[in-house]
């Protein structure tokens, strides 16, 4: 496990229950917990990825000046390569994993993007071979 901050590529996701963010992205994306402020804040990582999981308590869910409140969604996402997309895919759907697409062929890959506890995007990616 990789723990030099300075070999970490750290991205910042706002979540609603660190705690359940902790167990999707250990139980099914094979991350491995760095540090766990609870309720407030994790890190965990896979490889060279760095992923804050940021709690409503956190420093990063505090509102802005105008009032408004950090929250997870949208659409921009973590990438994670995978070997065989298929099996990934079912291996998720019978533990409950939520996917907001189908599989989707491209000129790179095949990908899919699928949903955290708290509704942040993550896609997997089965580069063309």
């Amino acid at each position: 496990m990789t723990t030099d901050l300075e070999t970490l590529v750290s991205v910042r996701y706002l979540v609603d229950d660190v705690d359940a963010a902790i167990a999707f992205y250990t139980r099914h994306l094979g991350f491995t917990v760095r540090t766990h402020f609870a309720p407030a804040f994790a890190d965990v990582t896979r490889g060279n990825l760095r992923l804050l999981l940021s709690g409503p308590a956190s420093s990063a869910g505090r509102a802005m000046p105008d009032g408004t409140k950090p929250g997870p969604g949208g659409w921009n996402r973590i990438h994670l390569i995978v070997e065989d997309i298929d099996a990934e895919v079912a291996r998720l759907r019978t533990a409950g994993v939520e996917f907001r697409s189908d599989v989707v062929t491209g000129p790179g890959g095949r990908q899919i993007v699928l949903d955290d506890p708290a509704g942040n995007p993550v896609e997997l990616f089965q580069p063309r071979t």
